[in-house]
């Protein structure tokens, strides 16, 4: 039996779920600097009080927006079909080059930045990162007993994460699409 919930619980969590994905497109628009609480809550349509009922704090709600989103990319992964290699590598390619990433990437520089963030966003990063490396082990099929096989999947994402970055100032789809196909390549002879 599921369980119940009633509508001011639902509106709740709609509420909670309206902030995260604000702060996400916040973060990854505007950037650390232009991104505050009351600039997420006017774009999710609800009061700063409200904002500040689920975040008490500004790294509060950009942590967990940033959780939130990678915890929803971790659930689209998870329903690729294993056996399409090129398909799970072109997947992991777009995690590192749409607006989570964008979001993340200026958490990640506003930590640099911040002590009271710099925690936070190292812990969640460590395990988003062991997730997504476990997670492509899994969908690409990967043996890590095989000696390289483990830097080999490591690689993948490290060049991933580099596609995304070049990707911040210019889309170049093209190129990275040959990036991509030549990965693909190296993966099917390295995993067999």
């Amino acid at each position: 039996m599921g369980v119940v919930t009633s509508p001011k619980q639902d509106r709740s969590r709609a509420t909670r779920q309206r902030l995260l994905e604000a702060a996400v497109a916040c973060l990854a628009e505007r950037g650390w600097a232009g991104s505050t609480v009351s600039v997420v809550a006017e774009r999710a349509g609800v009061s700063r009080g409200a904002a500040q009922h689920h975040f008490p704090t500004r790294e509060d709600l950009f942590t967990a927006a940033v959780e939130y989103v990678a915890e929803q990319r971790s659930s689209a992964l998870r329903a690729l079909p294993v056996t399409d290699r090129p398909a799970v590598v072109g997947a992991l390619v777009d995690l590192y080059t749409g607006p989570l990433f964008r979001a993340a990437l200026h958490l990640w520089v506003a930590a640099s930045n911040e002590d009271q963030l710099r925690d936070r966003v190292t812990e969640l990063e460590t395990r988003v990162g062991r997730e997504t490396h476990r997670m492509a082990v899994e969908l690409l099929g990967a043996d890590e007993s095989v000696p390289g096989v483990r830097e080999t999947v490591q690689g993948l994402l490290d060049m991933a994460r580099g596609l995304g970055l070049a990707n911040l100032l210019t889309d170049d789809e093209a190129r990275r699409k040959r990036v991509v196909g030549q990965w693909v390549a190296l993966l099917e002879e390295a995993l067999g």
